[in-house]
């Protein structure tokens, strides 16, 4: 249901903003790893110049789509049990050294996003390990995705 949603929400931002946007978080480590990881939300990548300058226009997608605003700093939307969640893709380097220029490019159902590969998952999770807020809420989750990306890397012989 979340990766439905989130192809919905990818083909509607593509159509009014013109990007394709990069899939997050543990929603996309599931598509990586081919697993369910029971990904609490949908975090979505999109450019900084969108949250900037068309975050209105942005709003407006939402409801559009049922979604209410939840949190504005977190720049998150809410709808029943769904909760779509948007940041910076433009942060992803100084955060995790991730170059944005090679980030795979996806396809599914005539949608177009981004997801990272597994070598970049696990820059992110590292990272986010030593995070302040993530270390003391959620290392326990991102020590298992850490291991399950090395088993998943090891299998590859990566």
């Amino acid at each position: 249901m979340k990766k439905t949603e989130f192809l919905k929400i990818a083909h509607q931002l593509y159509d009014r903003f013109h990007f394709v946007p990069l899939l997050y978080g543990s929603l996309g480590l599931e598509q990586r790893l081919q697993m369910d990881l029971n990904a609490e939300d949908i975090d979505i990548l999109i450019p900084e110049a969108v949250l900037r300058e068309k975050w209105n226009d942005l709003v407006s997608v939402m409801k559009d789509n049922g979604y209410l605003l939840y949190d504005l700093h977190e720049h998150e939307f809410r709808k029943a049990e769904l909760h779509v969640a948007f940041a910076s893709i433009e942060d992803l380097t100084p955060f995790a050294g991730i170059d944005l220029t090679e980030i795979p490019l996806a396809e599914e159902e005539g949608v177009r996003y981004y997801l990272l590969d597994l070598q970049a998952y696990l820059k992110v999770y590292s990272a986010s390990s030593k995070d302040g807020y993530r270390k003391n809420t959620k290392n326990k989750d991102d020590s298992y995705k850490i291991e399950l990306i090395k088993q998943a890397l090891d299998k590859k012989g990566l």
